[in-house]
């Protein structure tokens, strides 16, 4: 068995303005899973970020405030301080290969060109580092890609995504013991695909509604 999660980092971009975009799924799986720990996060100026730690498990939690394409400099000053090693971070992300409500748990690999992934990897100095990839779809043209993930998604993807949200919840018990392999049987198997037809406003993942 491998050594467990010591930190967990949720990738998005901080403001109000983009709190339910596509872009913030990571984000919103920290903020999920700080509810379900029952810990509060706080902003921490010298981690660049909104930290959280459950002293049980010994695991910290990680939304940085940097945006986006600067996550390194956050996940850096974090690692640094407590000594928390590559193998010991796993980064949950957006990902646009990936249909709405699909999980892929994976080991270094390709970055998939993701800003986030690319400055966390030039500031650790290595791809060997876990990953949990959340579908977010893609818009079909690449020239959209930037409008696309700064938008919230569609109903039916919000209850996709929101699902894939509950879903790597309940494989944290197998996550926190550090069972990697366990854990990728139970995120990586294939769930229902969502229809893309209804375009209304989605319910958000965590409960919330656009507006609201």
């Amino acid at each position: 068995m491998q050594s467990p999660p010591r930190l967990i980092v949720g990738l998005g971009n901080p403001g109000a303005e983009y709190a339910k975009t596509r872009h913030n799924a990571g984000f919103w799986f920290c903020e999920r899973l700080a509810r379900e720990l029952g810990i509060t996060p706080s902003k921490e100026s010298r981690f660049h970020g909104i930290v959280a730690h459950h002293r049980a498990a010994d695991v910290w939690l990680l939304q940085p405030q940097t945006f986006m394409n600067r996550s390194g400099q956050a996940v850096q000053s974090l690692c640094h301080f407590y000594r928390i090693e590559p193998a010991e971070i796993l980064v949950v992300h957006d990902d646009l290969d990936l249909p709405p409500g699909a999980l892929r748990l994976k080991f270094g690999g390709g970055l998939g060109g993701h800003n986030g992934l690319k400055d966390i990897t030039a500031h650790l100095g290595t791809q060997d580092y876990w990953r949990l990839r959340i579908g977010i779809g893609h818009p079909g043209d690449r020239n959209d890609v930037v409008n696309y993930v700064l938008k919230p998604p569609q109903r039916e993807e919000g209850e996709a995504i929101d699902a894939a949200l509950d879903r790597a919840l309940l494989a944290w018990p197998v996550l926190v013991r550090g069972d990697w392999p366990a854990a990728m049987q139970k995120l990586n198997a294939k769930p229902a695909v969502a229809g893309a037809s209804d375009k209304s406003p989605s319910p958000l993942p965590g409960g919330a509604r656009e507006g609201s």
